[in-house]
C-alpha cells in the first residue's frame, strides 16, 4: 500500500508530525531536590543579560522549534518525498534519548532520578504506547487534513481531558469549566462545515489523536501520583522516547516495509537527506527542551496561554507557506475555538485559586 504511493502529495495536504511529548509541568529540580549547578543555571545568573530578555529568548526559542519541526516534517513528507512519516517519528524518539541523555547526565538540566519499580516501569511504557497511539493518528490524519484545521481541532484537548477525568477518575469540574467548553465545541463544529478540504477519515484520526493526548495526560496524573513515582518532565521524557521507538518498530517495518535500507539506498545518493534528517529530529527534541525551559522561567499557565497563541501562529504559517484554501467561517470557527480555550484556562485558573 504504501510503495503505491508517489513521490509527491497534494500541496494542500499537510503531514506534520506531532513529536513534542505533552508531559503535565511537575516541580522543577530547585524544588523537589535543592538548587542545581547547572549550564542554564550558570547563564541565566549571568550579568551580561537581563531575566526578561532571556525568557523572551527562551520563549522565541519555543515558537520557532515548535513551527520549525513543522515546516520539516512538511517538507520532508510532501516536497522532498520522504515518505516514511512513522519511521520519522521513530527516529524523533530515538534523538530524544540521545538528547535526554547529554541534557540531563552532562548539562544537568535536572537531576537524574531512575525508576525505582518493575510496576512504575509498566506505568511508564502504558504512558508510552498511549503516546504512539495518538502519534499514528496524528499521522495518519495529517495526510488528509490541512495543518489550519488540525490546530483547531487540537485547540479541543481540554475538551476530550475534562471528559477523561470525568469517566475515568469521576473528577466533575465547575459549571464555569463546562460552559468554557461549549465555544471549544462549536468552534471545531463551524470550522469543519466550512473547511474546503475537509476529510472525514482524517478528522476522525486527528480527533483520535487529540484525544489520545488528553487521555494520556489523565492517565499519567493517575498512574504516577505519589511522591515516590513521580518523575520530571525530562526524566520522563528520557524513559519514555525509547519505550516510544521500541512500539513504533513493528509499526514502521509492517505499514512501511525495509524503510531502513531504503533510508540507507537514498542517502547513499543524497547526502542532503541526512542533513535533513538529522536537523528534522534535533529539532524535534528542541521542542520538548524549550517546552520545558519555557516553564521554568515562566508558568505552566503561561505555557498554556502561549500554546493557545502559538496554534494560531502556525495556522497562519501554513496558510502562508502552503497555501491551504481558508474560508471566513473557518477562521471563525477557528478563533471561537480558541477563545473557549482562553476561557476554560481562566475558569480553571480562578477554580484554583477558589480552592486555596
Amino acid at each position: 500500500m504504501v510503495e503505491a504511493q508517489s513521490w509527491t502529495t497534494r500541496r494542500s495536504s499537510n503531514p506534520r508530525l506531532e513529536t513534542s511529548v505533552d508531559i503535565p509541568s511537575t516541580p522543577t529540580g530547585e524544588v523537589r531536590y535543592g538548587t542545581t549547578n547547572n549550564i542554564f543555571a550558570s547563564f541565566s545568573g549571568t550579568s551580561f543579560i537581563s531575566p526578561t530578555i532571556l525568557t523572551a529568548l527562551i520563549i522565541a526559542s519555543w515558537y520557532c522549534s515548535n513551527i520549525g519541526v513543522l515546516l520539516l516534517n512538511k517538507y520532508l513528507l510532501s516536497f522532498y518525498g520522504y515518505k516514511y512519516p512513522i519511521f520519522l517519528t521513530m527516529l524523533h524518539m530515538i534523538s530524544c534519548t540521545f538528547y535526554s541523555l547529554i541534557a540531563i547526565r552532562w548539562f544537568q538540566i535536572v537531576p537524574f532520578q531512575q525508576i525505582s519499580s518493575r510496576k512504575q516501569f509498566l506505568k511508564i511504557f502504558a504512558l508510552s504506547a498511549i503516546f504512539c497511539f495518538s502519534v499514528v493518528c496524528g499521522n495518519t490524519s495529517l495526510r488528509y487534513l490541512p495543518v489550519s484545521f488540525n490546530q483547531a481541532i487540537g485547540a479541543t484537548t481540554p475538551f476530550f481531558t475534562a471528559i477523561f477525568a470525568f469517566l475515568i477518575t469521576c473528577k466533575k469540574e465547575s459549571a464555569e469549566v463546562y460552559l468554557a467548553l461549549m465555544p471549544v465545541v462549536f468552534g471545531i463544529v463551524l470550522a469543519s462545515n466550512s473547511e474546503p478540504l475537509f476529510h472525514l477519515f482524517g478528522f476522525l484520526m486527528c480527533v483520535g489523536s487529540t484525544a489520545g493526548r488528553a487521555l494520556k495526560s489523565v492517565v499519567q496524573g493517575l498512574l504516577l501520583t505519589s511522591d515516590s513515582e513521580k518523575l520530571h518532565s525530562m526524566n520522563l521524557l528520557l524513559y519514555m522516547a525509547p519505550m516510544a521507538a521500541m512500539i513504533l518498530l513493528p509499526f514502521t517495518l509492517y505499514i512501511e516495509g525495509n524503510v531502513f535500507s531504503k533510508t540507507v539506498e537514498k542517502a547513499r545518493t543524497d547526502s542532503f537527506m541526512v542533513l535533513l534528517l538529522i536537523g528534522n529530529a534535533t529539532v524535534a527534541y528542541l521542542v520538548n527542551l524549550t517546552n520545558f525551559l519555557v516553564t521554568k522561567h515562566t508558568s505552566a499557565l503561561t505555557l498554556q496561554v502561549l500554546g493557545n497563541a502559538k496554534a494560531a501562529v502556525a495556522a497562519v504559517v501554513s496558510v502562508l507557506i502552503f497555501k491551504n484554501p481558508v474560508t471566513v467561517m473557518g477562521i471563525s470557527g477557528f478563533a471561537v475555538t480558541i477563545m473557549g480555550v482562553v476561557l476554560y484556562s481562566e475558569a480553571r485558573r480562578r477554580l484554583k485559586i477558589t480552592a486555596h
